[in-house]
């Protein structure tokens, strides 16, 4: 049985009921614009009802599909770039600011064989824009994608410069619908912004919430595709004129149709969009945790300080980077997070922070796997020591090296993705207490630490005002920190005349020393990576939004490094 377009609610249930009663033999029923109904006598009855039915129509379909004379969508306009997940990478931080206007969104990028057939192709343009053919694409695509008129051979500016022309028309028009459609007790407007966006030769970005939503979006735009590529194989020379969507809920001259794809017309899915049922299920969804939406690349995760940031991070909702140089800590710490955050909250990158290529790389795999960046934390660092006690002239350079300048290079790597998103964003980078206390034997640690606090300082002042940069000084943590190896521990302990037993573990001997150094403070507690992750997630966060080119103290009151 068919029957003709009805929105969701009381009315399409006893439409349904009466035709069933109507038709007593009949196995299934087919919705305009919704989809398809079938039943049997127990649930697999049922399923294999569904799947046969399903069968048969997609059959049906390829056969038309096989045996049509004009090209699909017309033919291709445009070409497949070949460097189009460069390019793709080059244009996904601009693209997610545009979008990320009222709230912050996470993509997703596609460049599946029908994806490309259909941005390349002539019909496009006049597709994409009439808009979704069914209520349940809609919800996460919007009314319709924003496709983007470029010509597949232009250099990056250019694209760039149309992506923005584009969204303008956008937002007007979704604007412009609003105001055509709304009544006295509509809700509010919603986000302007598309969800999807369309680009020649270069494929589909997809937005949402989170990582499993972005992805989502794109997948129900790629059955939208479907859908089009299917409507279409039926398509005659003859113009359309009867339109089997209408009924009593549209008349015929409502829908739009183009090459035999009929869309839903634009009032009903504005009745959808701004139903009072979808309204009450908006508001009705638990509230975002502080973090989610946002995108954090924590640098040095895979152990110690690090971990415990990112694992923070996770519980506060954010989609996390783990770099490290060391890969397999990375994916044991992003397997954390997962645990945490969900599968798709996560990912790795292994990185040498002295490199700028690698700190690129990195920041590319961010990209890739959410979208862009919106919080940058480091916490790689490197204390010199050697067996007796003198730190050679090309220690020395490593420290400051590692320390001090390759903080400043992933700062400066990562300014240019913010640039592009044009989002409030945070970097938040690890000095420490001996930035301001000095000692005997750790001169080069602890002029590469002053070093690091005041390039915050530096940082906080030439990355304004979009860019907050803090840093965090803690007094030495030595619970899982990788600068702490066992000699390393041994050899504070007998410099302090620490007592200690040779058969204690790893452990035991941290614990000892981490006691001692307790001691020494105001507060007598232990200084554990979690504390340090507290703090660097507080400036992280929107909650210090008026804070920058701060250094928070994570000392356990260290009376030495009081402010000077």
């Amino acid at each position: 049985v068919w029957l003709p377009w009805q929105r969701p609610g009381f009315e399409l249930a006893m439409m349904l009921r009466r035709a069933v009663e109507e038709n007593p033999g009949c196995d299934g029923i087919v919705l305009g614009g919704h989809g398809l109904f079938t039943w049997g006598q127990t649930q697999r009855e049922c399923y294999l009802n569904t799947i046969t039915v399903i069968d048969q129509l997609g059959q049906f379909v390829e056969a038309h599909d096989k045996g049509r004379k004009a090209p699909v969508f017309s033919g291709p306009a445009s070409e497949t770039r070949s460097d189009r997940h460069e390019v793709a990478l080059a244009l996904m931080p601009q693209i997610r600011g545009f979008v990320s206007q009222k709230k912050r969104l996470i993509g997703s990028y596609s460049d599946l064989p029908e994806v490309l057939r259909f941005v390349n192709s002539k019909d496009a343009a006049a597709l994409a824009h009439l808009g979704t053919s069914c209520p349940d694409h809609f919800i996460r695509t919007k009314i319709r994608p924003l496709f983007v008129s470029v010509d597949h051979t232009a250099d990056l500016p250019a694209i760039k410069e149309a992506l923005s022309s584009a969204l303008e028309v956008y937002r007007k028009e979704y604007e412009e619908y609003y105001r055509k459609h709304a009544l006295p007790d509509s809700p509010a407007m919603r986000d302007p912004n598309p969800t999807v966006v369309l680009v020649p030769g270069i494929g589909m970005f997809s937005f949402g919430k989170n990582k499993a939503e972005s992805r989502i979006t794109g997948e129900f735009y790629t059955n939208a595709i479907h859908v089009m590529e299917g409507a279409t194989a039926f398509a005659g020379e003859a113009k359309v004129t009867e339109v089997p969507q209408a009924g009593p809920a549209a008349p015929p001259e409502a829908f739009k149709v183009h090459a035999n794809y009929v869309a839903l017309p634009v009032s009903e899915a504005f009745r959808i969009e701004y139903w009072a049922l979808e309204e009450a299920k908006i508001r009705r969804q638990p509230p975002e945790k502080e973090l989610s939406r946002y995108i954090a690349l924590i640098v040095g995760g895979a152990s110690g300080i690090g971990r415990c940031a990112a694992l923070l991070a996770a519980q506060r909702g954010a989609h996390v980077v783990v770099a490290d140089r060391d890969l397999a800590g990375a994916e044991a710490v992003a397997d954390e997070v997962k645990a945490i955050a969900g599968r798709e909250a996560a990912s790795v990158a292994q990185i040498d922070i002295c490199n700028r290529e690698a700190i690129r790389a990195a920041l590319k795999e961010t990209v890739a796997h959410f979208g862009g960046i919106d919080i940058l934390i480091n916490t790689a660092a490197i204390f010199p020591s050697s067996p007796d006690g003198i730190i050679s002239d090309a220690m020395w350079g490593t420290t400051l090296e590692l320390n001090v300048t390759s903080n400043f290079l992933l700062a400066e790597e990562a300014a240019k993705l913010f640039a592009e998103q044009q989002l409030e964003s945070s970097i938040v980078l690890t000095s420490s207490a001996n930035a301001v206390v000095p000692k005997r034997g750790s001169e080069a640690y602890d002029v590469s630490k002053a070093a690091l606090s005041h390039l915050v300082r530096e940082l906080a002042v030439s990355l304004s005002p979009r860019v907050r940069v803090n840093g965090i000084n803690p007094a030495t943590v030595v619970k899982g920190s990788t600068m702490f190896p066992r000699d390393r521990v041994i050899a504070s302990l007998t410099k302090y005349k620490i007592a200690f037993e040779d058969s204690s573990s790893d452990e035991e001997l941290r614990t000892l020393l981490s006691e001692f150094y307790a001691r020494r403070t105001l507060t007598h507690q232990p200084i554990g990576p979690e504390d340090c992750a507290e703090a660097i997630l507080f400036l992280a966060s929107p909650k210090t939004r008026c804070t920058s080119g701060h250094l928070i103290p994570v000392d356990g009151g260290l009376p030495e490094a009081f402010l000077r």
